[in-house]
């Protein structure tokens, strides 16, 4: 479509003289007869408009496209182009009417239609958790990654009096010369003082939120500045330059540093507390793109269930910037523990679920008979007494979850609250009891947590407790005559032992993958329960307004906070080994990850009590130390992806909204169980499935160029895995080899569970590379097994 590049650009200059008119226009309607939403539309590559590499003329050019492409009895209202794609889609996001959105939905020109939706957002103790030490290992031999950029996708940044974002004396002055970015100004982000060495880029991309919310933002929300915290403890986790004497008051007190301190930062803000619009969030990863980052760290994803890849904003985003070399590190979501909850599962993520810390905030509840819960707290005010003081369940004085406004302060008084959990913040929940006299408030969590508890910081003497413990004291309350309580608050505790670390966090999100049960997510676990890091002056610890404390540093908990860590060590490795690609630092992290807990079990699942399994933590904890020594390495690239995309039955133009022309005709016989991945997930449909094969092709990236790997299999019940060949030999001319792996139902056995699980170790006796085994039964296969027993 060559002949219609000209008349591209002849619209592009007739779109300047027009602007002020059409403006005018606009501003003369009184009525919309149709009201707008925001959409983004994916283009026929042969069709867009030829771009400049930013500016307002890329606006202007799809402008022209769609007076083109929309009739004149559907022009009114006019549309508004709110971004152009040229990195990270192919395309534009605009206001439309649900008509104009179908008219283009129907064009030749036009590949799919996608309504603009709004994305979930989903440390001191954690470098020597992970063994960084600056004397040995990854983190000397990476240089701390001074030469790479991590692009944060979040809520922006507040680096002023932060020690995470200042100038780094060790560091060049300037950012890698590859790397295009930089920051931008606005009334409340002063980039020319803000921004340095190792703040090296801050934009922000608010057009999809002013749009979708009908008004302008605010000052401090049109610039870079993070006014919720959630982006400054990201970026300052990934690769935050070390802090002394940091902590959250008196919790958590020591050094901070950033998995990569050494890393550049830079900042794309495209969220608020609302969310994250995917239209600012595609023009968050196209400018990532365009601007050179090496490492994308984006800790949001869609909500619900996964959408289909070809919708999903964040992995067509992320797609791109792996085929460019990107690596792309994303939260797994923290919609645990039920199966099938895992975002972000497309196979060139990096999918980070999350798990403890060798660290516990403890503050116990000590009852009037002598029973103690033990509990955790961020309170840091003045502890209560060891006398104690009468308790009371909400439910009985008003709102068994303490809702606001609810509570009866005649009953409340005085005394302590034990408050069930429900739909509001907890911070909601205690400003309730402190606005009706309560002295301060017990929390129980949620039944499906089992052992696991979310802290935040308290404003009154507060503790939460696990389910169990919060129904005995109930059982307590409703027993005694005048129930009473002190909590007794133990500040920091660090053990090895007790309780075992680390854990699956209870919210941390699950397999199996909803979109392509063949490929196993979460791909690793990485420390996300009670982070310290960063934050944000703007707002309170707690967010609420009555809150007036501004703290440097906070302790959050989520899967947003487990993906930096891995961002940053990515970050390391990426710079040790400039020449992996994106699936083979991804590989190097999965199958040297460790699966037992630091009391030599397997890795424990808080939400069960019992053990853990490759759908909670997937290949397990990574070890960023033995990464850089992986031995195998599993590897994939763009045209691996475009197999994988043909093989689960993408359309020709489903396809071609990642920016492939591919004919998926031509590509007959792929399986998603043959994508090259470091893990192998099977479905077995019915009890008579045949055999289950799936190959892989592994490459040396050991020292020794000859070198023999043997096979070692751990089947899953009700399983035969046949390895073939078993043994694999590596030589200077053969560094990559291929294998397959059988899977067939034993004839004799009983399968009593759902999914059973085992794994494969390729081992020289120097290295070891362990690839998780995921198995799924049908239903009826395991209700017959279970019947017989």
């Amino acid at each position: 479509m060559e002949h219609l590049r000209p008349l591209a650009a002849l619209c592009i200059l007739a779109g300047i003289v027009a602007a002020a008119a059409a403006t005018e226009m606009v501003e003369i309607e009184v009525v919309e007869v149709e009201a707008r939403s925001s959409y983004i539309v994916h283009v026929v590559p042969a069709h867009a408009p030829r771009l400049p590499r930013r500016g307002l003329l890329a606006s202007r050019a799809y402008g022209c496209f769609l007076r083109e492409h929309i009739p004149t009895k559907l022009s009114s209202p006019a549309p508004t182009v709110l971004y152009s794609y040229s990195h990270a889609a192919t395309g534009f996001a605009a206001r439309l009417t649900w008509r104009q959105a179908a008219h283009l939905a129907s064009s030749a020109s036009v590949l799919a239609v996608v309504p603009d939706t709004m994305l979930e957002l989903h440390t001191t103790l954690t470098p020597s958790f992970l063994g960084l030490s600056p004397s040995s290992g990854l983190l000397p031999a990476s240089n701390g990654a001074s030469d790479v950029v991590i692009g944060v996708i979040d809520t922006g940044v507040y680096p002023e009096g932060r020690a995470s974002f200042a100038a780094h004396p060790s560091l060049p002055p300037l950012p890698p010369g590859r790397f295009r970015g930089g920051c931008v100004s606005g009334p409340s982000f002063n980039a020319s003082t803000l921004c340095n060495n190792k703040l090296v880029g801050a934009k922000f991309f608010h057009k999809g939120h002013e749009a979708a919310r009908g008004s302008a933002l605010g000052e401090d929300s049109e610039s870079p500045l993070d006014t919720s915290g959630h982006g400054t403890h990201t970026a300052s986790t990934a690769a935050g330059s070390a802090a002394a004497d940091a902590g959250f008051y008196g919790y958590g007190r020591g050094k901070a540093v950033g998995m990569a301190p050494g890393a550049r930062i830079a900042v794309y803000k495209a969220c608020w507390e609302e969310g994250c619009p995917s239209s600012d969030t595609l023009a968050a990863f196209d400018e990532a793109i365009a601007d050179g980052v090496d490492v994308i760290s984006a800790s949001l994803s869609a909500g619900g269930k996964a959408p289909d890849f070809h919708a999903d904003i964040i992995a067509v985003g992320a797609f791109r910037a792996v085929s460019k070399g990107i690596l792309v590190s994303a939260s797994a979501g923290n919609s645990g523990p039920g199966e099938y909850t895992a975002a972000n599962i497309a196979p060139w993520f990096l999918t980070v679920g999350a798990s403890t810390l060798n660290r516990q905030f403890r503050a116990d509840a000590v009852l009037g008979n002598g029973e103690t819960f033990t509990g955790t707290s961020l309170y840091a005010g003045e502890p209560l007494g060891a006398t104690k003081m009468p308790l009371v369940y909400g439910g009985d004085v008003g709102s068994k979850i303490c809702e606001d406004g609810k509570l009866n302060a005649t009953m409340v008084a005085g005394k302590i609250v034990l408050c069930d959990p429900g739909m509001f913040a907890r911070a909601v929940k205690e400003q309730s009891v402190k606005l009706a006299g309560g002295a301060g408030a017990i929390f129980g969590s949620i039944e499906s947590y089992g052992e696991q508890v979310m802290i935040s910081a308290n404003v009154i003497p507060a503790t939460v407790v696990p389910f169990a413990a919060s129904e005995k004291i109930k059982k307590y309350i409703s027993a005694e005559t005048t129930p009473t309580v002190t909590i007794v608050f133990r500040g920091t505790v660090v053990s090895r032992r007790t309780p075992p670390s680390p854990r699956m966090a209870s919210f941390s999100s699950r397999g199996p993958n909803f979109r392509a049960p063949e490929i196993l997510k979460p791909d690793v676990t990485a420390p996300g329960v009670d982070i310290l890091a960063a934050w944000t002056g703007a707002s309170s610890p707690t967010g609420l307004a009555s809150d007036t404390r501004r703290a440097q540093y906070n302790i959050v908990s989520g899967t947003s906070m487990s993906c930096p860590h891995v961002s940053g060590v990515s970050a390391l490795l990426r710079q040790a080994r400039p020449e992996w690609s994106p699936a083979v630092i991804k590989s190097a992290l999965m199958t040297t990850a460790y699966n037992v807990d630091s009391a030599g079990g397997v890795i424990g699942d808080m939400s069960t009590g019992g053990a853990s399994t490759p759908f909670a933590r997937g290949s397990g904890h990574i070890n960023p130390n033995r990464a850089a020594d992986p031995g195998l390495v599993y590897d994939a690239g763009t045209e691996d992806y475009i197999d994988f995309l043909c093989a689960l039955g993408y359309t020709a133009e489903q396809v071609a909204v990642f920016g492939s022309s591919a004919n998926c005709s031509a590509r007959a016989g792929s399986s998603v169980g043959d994508h090259n991945y470091p893990a192998f997930s099977v479905v077995f449909t019915t009890s008579e499935t045949a055999a289950v094969r799936q190959s892989r092709v592994v490459r040396n990236v050991g020292g020794d160029a000859r070198v023999t790997y043997r096979a070692k299999v751990s089947a899953p019940d009700g399983v035969r895995v046949t390895v073939t060949p078993r043994t694999l030999r590596f030589s200077a001319r053969r560094r990559t080899q291929k294998y397959v792996v059988t899977f067939a139902q034993r004839t004799l056995g009983r399968v009593t569970k759902n999914h059973t699980f085992g794994s494969i170790d390729w081992s020289d006796r120097k290295h070891l590379v362990t690839s998780p085994i995921a198995i799924t039964w049908p239903a009826s296969q395991v209700t017959v097994a279970v019947a017989e027993m």
